[in-house]
């Protein structure tokens, strides 16, 4: 495997095992009833976690060839990675047009 797939394993592990503890910080941060130092503390706690386990540094990868660019989110294949395998028949309901 190339190392850009395993980046992208251990990153989308990371997003699901600190979605919770994300989600109770960002909570707190934003609540206006929460007294102002218990909300500043839990924004210093959510700038503390790991980048990794934002979601948003997330970005879709070929689970082929590791490629970032031109990606089909339905089947997480890159597009030259489609087009071989739609020719081959491995992708149910995916034929060459032809008119």
């Amino acid at each position: 495997m190339r190392s850009r797939i395993l980046r992208d394993i251990k990153a989308r592990r990371a997003v699901v095992s600190k979605e919770l503890e994300r989600t109770i910080w960002r909570y707190l941060s934003r609540n206006t009833t929460m007294d102002p130092r218990v909300r500043m503390q839990a924004q210093l706690a959510l700038s503390r976690t790991p980048r990794e386990a934002c979601p948003s540094a997330i970005s879709n990868r070929c689970i082929v060839t590791g490629r970032g660019r031109g990606v089909f989110n339905q089947w997480k294949l890159c597009r030259f990675q489609f087009r071989l395998r739609a020719l081959d028949g491995d992708l149910p309901g995916v034929d060459k047009a032809s008119w």
